[in-house]
């Protein structure tokens, strides 16, 4: 059974869960593909794929089981150093951590009002754990998600009034390979324990 999810969902929930999923189904052999790229289902890439987008072809099932919330965090050291931000304009003073690529963060600045460049960026990745890893490191605010901030005490949050849109979890499989016995029961295992999960 290949299974596909974003590198944090991969390596930071999925494992318990696999854990729990070995117990219930023991003869299902997993193989995790840990990676931000979309898996492709119709070309068999991956069974199952955990997505944060809702795929569009039509020979594909997908269901919206969990959604991520996010927020801005900081390590305890670093706070120390420069100060807390409160506002989301004070976040402008203070060095921030964003994805190399979508540059999604400068967007929701500029939306906000608060026109940014990748210069305003201290450290950027398109690495989801290298960027968490920064953000443990001290190396500045960053925006991730809450379930993964909750498994580092000395990681806070920052600028409480700052609404970030959750990201939904689209469990999905190819629609003929959805009447196997075995991933059906891999899909429903899945679509219990990830909500719960986070």
């Amino acid at each position: 059974m290949r299974i596909s999810a974003s590198q944090p969902v991969a390596c930071f929930v999925l494992p318990p869960i696999l854990a729990q999923m070995r117990l219930t189904l023991p003869e299902v052999q997993v193989e995790l593909v840990s990676s931000n790229e979309v898996s492709n289902l119709l070309r068999r890439e991956a069974d199952i794929a955990l997505r944060m987008v809702r795929p569009d072809q039509a020979s594909l099932v997908a269901r919206k089981i969990a959604r991520i919330t996010l927020g801005a965090y900081a390590h305890r050291d670093y706070l120390r150093r420069r100060g807390t931000p409160r506002r989301v304009e004070d976040l402008l003073t203070h060095e921030l951590i964003a994805d190399d690529k979508p540059d999604a963060i400068a967007k929701a600045f500029n939306q906000f009002g608060h026109p940014v460049t990748r210069e305003n960026f201290a450290f950027r990745t398109d690495d989801l754990i290298a960027y968490w890893q920064a953000v443990r490191a001290g190396l500045g605010v960053g925006f991730i998600a809450d379930y993964l901030a909750a498994t580092d005490p000395q990681v806070m949050p920052v600028v409480p009034t700052l609404k970030i849109p959750p990201l939904p979890i689209w469990l999905t499989v190819h629609r003929e390979i959805r009447t196997s016995r075995r991933i059906r029961e891999v899909y429903d295992f899945l679509a219990q324990a990830v909500p719960r999960a986070l």
